[in-house]
């Protein structure tokens, strides 16, 4: 497979063939920086973990080199941060068991730049090979402008793809905008409960965000919390943890469908809500 980069780099953790690997694959998460999968699709990442006929692939398009650091990483140039991220993420793909772990090695400028071409071509040569079931994106309303370049690209190479090759279902999940204000009719809940103690170790395992100033492992653990408890008001809990995503299927399927449109009507359907409620309780 011939990436853009020359400094692309693909990681196999059980050694397999490229080809193998790639075929296998079920279930594909595109993120946008180290740790983001573990983040946003753990539900994936659980569902094929120790499984013989489920296989997680991870995609991380950015390179790492604009990552917050302090305590021992304080002085780390970027070009060592690339590297230990570039690590990083490989152990969490060991751990994970993925099928393949794919690190583009972009810098945030060229994902947020639609005149870069590569990004879009390499995530369309990825996952034309896969062809997973299931795919887990960033959330179009993502705050992380970086992540929202990211859906974009990859929202292009998933149209670029023929009918047949695309995927079944398509999740557009939350990293730095939760989903909660999502009307509950318009929730996909991904449970992330299974094997908390492979949840922790995936988040645990890059520890230059997390002992470099970012405690991302009691965050996402905190809102999938939150998610599984403030879901229902008048049921008990189903389960401790839950993520939350927009079901993307639609806008991957019908390229007319213009981004902003579709997020905008979600918002609309928020806010006719609130104001129903309101009007009719007052």
């Amino acid at each position: 497979m011939r990436l853009s980069n020359p400094n692309a780099d693909i990681y196999i953790p059980d050694g397999a063939d490229l080809a193998t690997a790639l075929e296998r694959t079920t279930h594909l998460c595109v993120g946008a920086h180290q740790d983001d999968s573990e983040i946003m699709a753990y539900e994936g990442i659980a569902r094929c973990f120790g499984r013989d006929d489920l296989w997680f692939t991870n995609v991380t398009v950015t390179d790492g080199s604009g990552s917050p650091r302090s305590g021992v990483y304080a002085d780390y140039s970027d070009e060592r941060m690339c590297e230990l991220r570039r690590l990083e993420q490989r152990k969490a793909a060991l751990i994970g068991g993925y099928s393949v772990q794919f690190q583009l090695d972009y810098p945030s400028s060229a994902v947020k730049d639609h005149t870069v071409a590569g990004v879009k071509q390499d995530l369309q040569l990825i996952l034309a090979a896969a062809r997973p079931d299931v795919v887990y994106l960033h959330n179009p309303a993502d705050k992380h402008e970086t992540h929202v370049g990211v859906f974009l690209r990859s929202l292009q190479a998933l149209r670029a793809l023929s009918d047949e090759a695309r995927p079944s279902k398509v999740y557009g999940c939350e990293v730095w905008r939760g989903l909660d204000w999502l009307p509950d009719s318009k929730k996909q809940v991904l449970r992330a409960s299974d094997r908390p103690n492979l949840s922790a170790a995936l988040v645990g395992v890059f520890d230059s965000q997390v002992s470099g100033g970012k405690r991302y492992d009691l965050a996402a653990a905190g809102r999938r919390l939150a998610n599984a408890t403030f879901l229902d008001a008048h049921g008990v809990d189903e389960t401790d943890a839950v993520t939350y995503a927009i079901d993307l299927t639609p806008l991957v399927n019908d390229p007319s469908l213009s981004v902003s449109h579709f997020v905008g009507s979600l918002v609309d359907e928020l806010k006719h809500e609130v104001q129903e409620t309101i009007r009719r309780l007052s």
